[in-house]
Parts: C-alpha cells; structure tokens; sequence
C-alpha cells in the first residue's frame, strides 16, 4: 500500500504543478508589463494543493503583514515551499543549487524566486538584488539558519542577509516578520519526520514522505513585524528575530 500511495501522491503531485504551471505562464505573458497581479495567487493555490496531496494540514495563527520588507523563518524542510507560499504572496530567497530541484526548481524559476550563492565574493551582488527587489516592493522570505534542520530547535541565525535592509534609502520604511514553522509527524513516525536534513537524499526524503499511510500537520505562526530602523545593525535584528521565532516554534511544540 505504501508503494501504490507513493505513485498516486506523485502523479498528483507532477500534474498540479506542471498543469497549474502551464496556466500561471499563460497569464504571466499577459500581465508582466504590470507586475505580478494574478500568478501569485495561482502560487498559492498550488501550494494549498500540494500540501493536501501530501497529506498535511496546516494551521495559521496570526496575519501575514501588509507591510513593505521582509519575511524570516526556521528551515526544515523543502516542504517549507509550499507551507510558506500557501499563506501569503512573498518571493523566496534560496541557495543556488535549488534551482535544479524536482519540481520545486522549476516553480522557483517561474515564481520570482531570488537564488544566491552563499560565498562572501558574491555578498555584494546579492546584496544589489535583495536592495533592487524591495525597492520594488517585493515581500522576500528567507532562511536565516542558512540550512535545514532536524526541525527540533531553532538554530542561530546567520546575520548576512539582513544587511540588505539597512541600506539608507530603505530602512526607514522597511519591517520583518519572523514566523515560526513546527511540524508534528504522523501518528507512530519518528517526530523528525518531515524535516530534510543532514545527509538525507531528497528522493528518498520524497518517497518516505508521499508513502506515509497518516497525516501530519504543520502550524504556522505569524509574529508582529518588526521595524528595521528600531535596530542598530543586522546583528541585533537578526538576534531579535531569532529569539521570536525560537519562542514561537516552542509554543507550538507545547500545544499541538
């Protein structure tokens, strides 16, 4: 049964994302003289389904800001993907090598995603894309632990990207939202079940997962946005967040 779960899930999975592609580039070709309007709403509703074809429900506690900046929060996962995405119109910032990703790559591409590489010659020109893109008002989420996790703990946040909100023309008017991602393993699975991490292949990470015979859940926090110009420098902004975040994820282990 697990095997027949397996390549249901994953026919689902490949005829949601590259059948909802095909639409979000159609209309993409319509609307990009004047930004993105309507493909990320298709975004989303790929996301909301991805997440039900793998047998995950999500819970949302607290509103996505409205507010111009960005968006930080624990990694454990690629699944993060769609559970971030399903929520709120934002634009990703990943590690290069995501690009070449199942499925998730190709969505990446197509969706605005911002993909960097994490090497400090390069910490200037992504720098440059991350001031260019807020200025334009895009809302970007990234992962300050600069990896996955066993999806346990929180881990340090790495300060780096935050360095891009502190540009003067910016800061002022710029927030960030932490929020806070726990996942809670089908009923008998090992509770680090849906986190992708250490050595791990991420095929078999996929087939663990879509062959799962229970449910499992992810909850979703939203904290308050923070305003930049209330910190001194990305060091202490980045701490900030982490402590939010920490405490969240903590919260929602204790309650679900």
């Amino acid at each position: 049964m697990g095997a027949v779960r397996f390549f249901v899930r994953l026919i689902l999975l490949i005829a949601v994302i590259y059948g909802l592609l095909a639409v979000f580039l159609l209309i993409r070709a319509f609307e990009w003289p004047f930004g993105r309007k309507l493909t990320p709403e298709i975004t989303r509703l790929v996301c909301h389904l991805c997440l039900k074809i793998l047998g995950i429900t999500q819970k949302v506690q607290g509103t996505p800001m409205n507010r111009m900046g960005s968006v930080v929060a624990n990694h454990s996962s690629w699944i993060d993907i769609f559970v971030l995405n399903a929520s709120q119109r934002i634009y990703f910032v990943s590690k290069s090598e995501v690009r070449n990703w199942f499925g998730i790559g190709i969505l990446g591409r197509v969706t605005g995603t911002v993909f960097i590489e994490r090497r400090m010659r390069q910490s200037l020109v992504q720098k440059g894309i991350f001031f260019e893109r807020l200025q334009k008002g895009d809302k970007l989420l990234f992962f300050p632990e600069g990896t996955s996790t066993d999806g346990q703990q929180v881990v340090p946040f790495k300060s780096t990207l935050f360095a891009a909100l502190f540009e003067p023309e910016l800061k002022d008017r710029l927030f960030v939202q932490p929020v806070s991602v726990y996942y809670k393993a089908p009923a008998g699975e090992d509770p680090r079940f849906y986190a992708w991490w250490g050595n791990l292949n991420m095929w078999q990470h996929l087939q663990s997962v879509l062959s799962a015979s229970g449910n499992g859940s992810v909850s979703v926090t939203y904290h308050e946005p923070i305003r930049v110009s209330d910190y001194a420098n990305r060091k202490e902004l980045a701490k900030k967040c982490e402590d939010i975040v920490g405490s969240g994820y903590e919260h929602s282990r204790e309650t679900t």
